[in-house]
């Protein structure tokens, strides 16, 4: 394996060759040792994340909350049957109809998708359920499944946030991340709040399982994929889920079996809070300061595609308002927060235009900002700085896990818009892997591969129930607070 020692090298780019000021030239330098994680760093981080994902199996409340999800096992494969699923995700709402063929045949989907508004992300409890609700009676109506039904729709609720579970139809949200912050739901049963707004509008449905997008993707890649060992999101979230021991969770001693396989969901975006191996940049302090939850959530803040391109947007602001590039322009526009997004970081990186042609046109039109040759050049290399750093911090939960539960083998399934749409994503977080795990140089391929991930929110949200609902038929009712008798 080739030790990488910087991210010009990691990235495969040159520093711009064109003359620079020496203040610049000095300026470039720094951000590279700024945003550059080294090998010997990447392990220290992934042996602190270790500690911590250890701490939140031994009991509640730790940095690394762990939350034990009550989906026992993988899929065999041949769960059957149609369901509803909601995914409440960071930026939509998706409303879908699924059916299972069983044998580990291609389900089939109807499905809706809703813009949610900043008001419903930053209102209230009633605000929220209600637009779920409201959404959910609409499908329900078009689809003209209330006609069909001849019992409760069976529903799978995916909620893509921080939840402690005692049971697999019920949780409790912890914090709100993602920059949402909805008033009277946190340290409150979601499902009870859903399940609410559904009576009140008299919806033919039953929840069965709450469910996060992490664990989702993890199973739903499992139902087709057998040698899926994670399940990871790397887009507006981080977060990791994997299969664990019952014996090796001290905080549910006696609630399940011996060696049962149980599915953690670690919602790993606050690791390190505590702020003791993270190498945070002034940006990230900037970062973490003026978000809605100060202190919270470290890791994502770092890693995660909402944040992204708001470090971008940090740094040539402070180079800015240095006077070391933008000279007599106008950066009003530039000052406004989260004005550019991952998305925008992916384009330039993957702007093969002459001269950055496209950057300089995307620029203008998202700031008013004109760039020169040399400010293209730079902008190209702090994107390319940012995304590998984020890349690189990904690999260390993912080989974290790895490492902790002694696998060498297997598909990490990832779902996210940086883990499907970032151009060098993948490449970055292989290398970073094979630092850390320190993989043989001479491999002809990799033990540890990154995969897509199955629709998790949609499929796996309809496995899991199916699987749930198995469960129940057959007696077993651990970790099932309701009678999922279906």
């Amino acid at each position: 394996m080739v030790k990488v020692d910087s991210p010009v090298q990691a990235a495969g780019f040159e520093k711009p060759a064109l003359p620079l000021s020496d203040e610049l030239a000095q300026e470039m330098q720094k951000l590279d040792q700024m945003f550059w994680i080294d090998q010997q760093k990447l392990k220290d981080i992934t042996k602190q994340f270790k500690v911590e994902l250890d701490q939140g199996l031994k009991k509640n409340n730790q940095n690394i909350p762990m939350n034990i999800t009550w989906v026992l096992g993988q899929p065999h494969g041949d769960e059957k049957g149609s369901f509803l699923t909601v995914d409440l995700g960071g930026t939509n709402l998706r409303v879908c109809w699924i059916t299972l063929p069983g044998s580990r045949g291609q389900p089939s989907i109807v499905q809706e998708k809703y813009q949610l508004s900043k008001e419903v992300k930053t209102g209230t409890a009633n605000q929220l359920w209600d637009e779920v609700a409201d959404r959910m009676q609409t499908f329900i109506r078009d689809q003209r499944l209330d006609e069909k039904a001849t019992q409760p729709l069976p529903l799978g609720f995916t909620f893509s946030y921080p939840a402690m579970q005692d049971f697999i139809d019920h949780g409790v949200l912890q914090t709100w991340t993602k920059g949402w912050d909805v008033k009277g739901v946190e340290g409150e049963d979601v499902t009870i709040q859903l399940r609410e707004a559904m009576e009140k509008r008299k919806l033919p449905v039953k929840l069965v399982a709450l469910i996060n997008d992490t664990t989702g993707a993890m199973i739903a890649s499992a139902y087709h994929d057998p040698e899926t060992i994670v399940g990871a999101i790397f887009g507006t979230g981080c977060n990791a889920a994997y299969m664990e021991d019952s014996d090796s969770i001290p905080k549910i001693a006696g609630r399940l079996p011996p060696a049962c396989p149980v599915a953690i969901n670690c919602e790993y975006g606050a690791f390190d809070n505590s702020h003791t191996v993270l190498p945070m940049t002034k940006y990230d302090h900037i970062i973490d300061k003026e978000s809605p939850r100060p202190g919270e959530q470290a890791f994502e803040k770092m890693s995660a595609g909402l944040y992204l391109g708001e470090i971008f947007r940090l740094a040539l602001i402070d180079l800015a308002k240095r006077n070391l590039i933008f000279h007599n322009q106008d950066i009003s526009r530039l000052d406004k927060s989260y004005i550019l997004d991952t998305g925008f970081l992916c384009a330039i990186e993957d702007d093969r235009s002459s001269g950055l042609q496209n950057t300089a046109t995307s620029f203008e039109a998202h700031t008013g900002i004109t760039l020169n040759t040399q400010e293209r050049q730079l902008c190209r290399y702090l994107a390319e700085l940012i995304a590998i750093r984020g890349a690189r911090l990904c690999a260390c939960g993912i080989a974290a896990i790895c490492s902790k539960k002694n696998i060498e083998h297997g598909h990490v399934a990832a779902d996210g818009s940086v883990a499907n749409k970032h151009p060098k994503f993948k490449r970055r977080w292989a290398d970073a892997l094979a630092e850390i795990l320190e993989w043989d140089e001479q491999r002809t391929e990799d033990p540890i591969v990154l995969t897509p991930a199955e629709d998790g929110s949609g499929i796996g949200a309809a496995v899991i129930v199916a699987m749930t609902l198995e469960r129940a038929r057959k007696g077993d009712d651990a970790g099932v607070k309701e009678a999922a008798d279906m």
